[in-house]
């Protein structure tokens, strides 16, 4: 299955729930091989991940009621498990810079992680990313640079209010 990991990692982060991102992915895949004698070449990436975005937003919109998160202590995605060291206090520092962006990305709206998501974790291009979202260009860049400073100032008053 080809872009399964960064399906899921889109679901994970717009759903806040392993368990729903993993139905959410599921469905997805199963609309694109109904769909694909409709897929017309260019970035099959980007296409299956506009179909996991699509059907995120509608699953949430028919199983949730408007606000309704769940952000248990879900495990992390497989990019952010990935601890080398064995030094207990190394493994605490790292755990609790990794909870505290996690946190701050969760606090964000769905359209600013989605775009931080699509850009710092997945590595698409702005125009790819216009092409998922179906937005212009000039939205997902506007988005960007308000997402970045949303969890800039998220994570400085965290580790202000932690002193």
């Amino acid at each position: 299955m080809p872009h399964l990991g960064a399906g899921y990692n889109l679901a994970r982060w717009l759903a806040r729930n392993d368990h729903d991102a993993d139905d959410i992915v599921q469905e997805a895949y199963l609309r694109a091989v109904r769909s694909f004698d409709r897929f017309r070449g260019g970035d099959p990436r980007a296409w299956i991940l506009t179909i996991v975005r699509n059907t995120c937003y509608s699953w949430l919109e028919k199983n949730r009621t408007p606000g309704a998160t769940s952000s248990g202590d879900a495990d992390e995605p497989a990019a952010l498990a990935a601890d080398a060291s064995t030094q207990p206090e190394v493994r605490l520092l790292r755990d609790a810079d990794r909870h505290l962006v996690r946190d701050a990305l969760d606090s964000l709206s769905a359209e600013f992680r989605e775009v931080l998501l699509l850009r710092e974790v997945e590595s698409f291009s702005y125009k790819e990313i216009a092409d998922i979202m179906d937005v212009p260009v000039g939205t997902v860049m506007s988005r960007l640079a308000r997402a970045r400073a949303r969890l800039q100032q998220c994570l400085t008053e965290r580790t202000r209010g932690g002193e």
